[in-house]
């Protein structure tokens, strides 16, 4: 991750509210990151259907990788590819809960 994204990014809209919802009591990144990945897991509707360099994937759930990225696991036939959720094109509509994605996204870019 470029530079410090510690902690509260929150600026009071309905992003900034799960930003702050996600990061409550974090002392460091670490500890955000696992936060959002807590609320994804909880919030995100999984499997889900999306398109990942024009192949159509599931993405069957999340995992926290040991360098700390929150990444998707696409599934096509027998072949898994984990990508990391900044990456992940989301379908449209959205799967319930990817305002979690957003809102991480946003807390991620500083934006």
């Amino acid at each position: 991750m470029q530079g410090s994204l510690f902690v509260n990014r929150s600026n009071g809209t309905g992003l900034g509210a799960l930003i702050a919802e996600a990061t409550v009591d974090c002392y460091n990144d670490s500890e955000c990151v696992t936060g959002f990945y807590t609320m994804l897991g909880e919030h995100l509707a999984t499997p889900f259907q999306t398109v990942v360099l024009g192949v159509d994937v599931t993405v069957t759930e999340l995992e926290l990788t040991e360098d700390e990225q929150i990444a998707a696991v696409c599934v096509r036939g027998r072949s898994t590819q984990r990508i990391p959720i900044l990456d992940l094109p989301l379908p449209t509509p959205p799967p319930n809960g990817a305002k979690w994605i957003d809102a991480y996204r946003h807390w991620v870019r500083g934006t």
